[in-house]
């Protein structure tokens, strides 16, 4: 880790603390909302009050690494500012000590790893919304700031699958498939624009009716649900922003709530326009013949004899058959 924004001052945080909060400012460059320029001022802002080092992303994974070094070497607050792959990859930086693979969600102990702050930085910032940051990247820093004045912070719930942590959502077919081909399009050079992930939804959706997927859903306590078309997983509401207008699938779920499960068991254009409405609305409560809808739930299974795309977080993870996800509370220390 290099520190990119001048000397760390040893001056504490408005004088709340006894000494200078030791801090990594993770910045991902490629961040869409944010400009260089932009993102210096940022940095000398929180290096005027942080002991503050500073690393820039170079590659997938890297602040992931940086992250779990940081922590390793006693950093008590790591902030990211990028998008949502970006946050992504620190909470599992923050808790990769902590986390193991096999069966079973890890359970993590908050306190023995550092707090997250987000500044908002990507198009999407669901992780930041949901947590009601503002969407202004210098708003959101002086709002980190003075929280950590006042020592303003949250236990949130996070998601486990596939081995990874995630934030707000995950999902097998359709929205996956949307992910993968908006990074093919990112690594030919596009723009992630919300026009583009509208037509290339449109243009999975029209593949998926030519050869519909088949999915089993497997909830506790209940039957499994077989011949599911889509499936979506959620941490907290909303699901996803789209132009600025919050998707709503599971409207009553939350970063404390456990996670929520939406699945479509028809794909017809009749269905999708009545669910599109629901989830586009603002105070949607989506139901239907084809909804099937749990809003807190521990536990969600779901396998397909056919390899299906899988999203964690808005990242293509690749194809798969089988994937639990788990709902963890109380997971995760976060700045607000």
């Amino acid at each position: 880790m290099t520190a990119t924004a001048g000397r760390p001052t040893d001056r504490p945080v408005r004088g709340r603390y006894s000494r200078p909060v030791r801090a990594l400012l993770v910045v991902n460059p490629q961040a869409t909302s944010t400009t260089a320029a932009g993102r210096d001022v940022l940095t000398k802002a929180l290096a005027s009050e942080l002991k503050l080092d500073v690393l820039q992303t170079r590659y997938r994974g890297h602040a992931a690494e940086a992250t779990a070094a940081a922590v390793a070497d006693g950093v008590e607050l790591v902030v990211a500012l990028g998008g949502d792959g970006t946050v992504n990859e620190v909470v599992n930086g923050l808790l990769a000590a902590q986390t193991g693979s096999g069966s079973g969600a890890p359970r993590p102990d908050p306190d023995a790893t550092a707090m997250l702050a987000v500044v908002p930085g990507g198009s999407a910032n669901v992780f930041a919304r949901a947590l009601d940051m503002p969407r202004d990247p210098v708003e959101a820093t002086g709002h980190v700031l003075t929280a950590l004045a006042q020592r303003r912070r949250r236990l949130v719930g996070l998601g486990w699958a596939d081995d990874r942590w995630f934030t707000f959502n995950a999902g097998m077919g359709w929205d996956a498939e949307v992910v993968a081909a908006v990074e093919r399009a990112r690594a030919q050079g596009h723009e992630a624009s919300p026009g583009r992930y509208a037509l290339t939804a449109i243009a999975q959706y029209l593949a998926q009716l030519r050869r519909p997927p088949s999915m089993t859903v497997e909830l506790p306590d209940a039957a499994p649900l077989t011949g599911v078309r889509l499936a979506f997983v959620s941490n907290t509401d909303p699901w996803t922003f789209l132009s600025g207008r919050a998707v709503r699938t599971n409207p009553r779920s939350s970063f404390g709530s456990g996670l929520g499960l939406f699945a479509l068991t028809g794909l017809s254009p009749r269905t999708i326009a009545s669910t599109l409405r629901q989830i586009l609305a603002a105070d949607g409560d989506p139901h239907g013949r084809h909804i099937v809808r749990h809003d807190a739930v521990g536990r969600v299974r779901i396998t397909s004899e056919q390899p299906l795309a899988l999203q964690l977080d808005g990242d293509h993870l690749g194809m798969r058959t089988d994937v639990e996800f788990l709902s963890v509370p109380g997971a995760l220390r976060v700045v607000v």
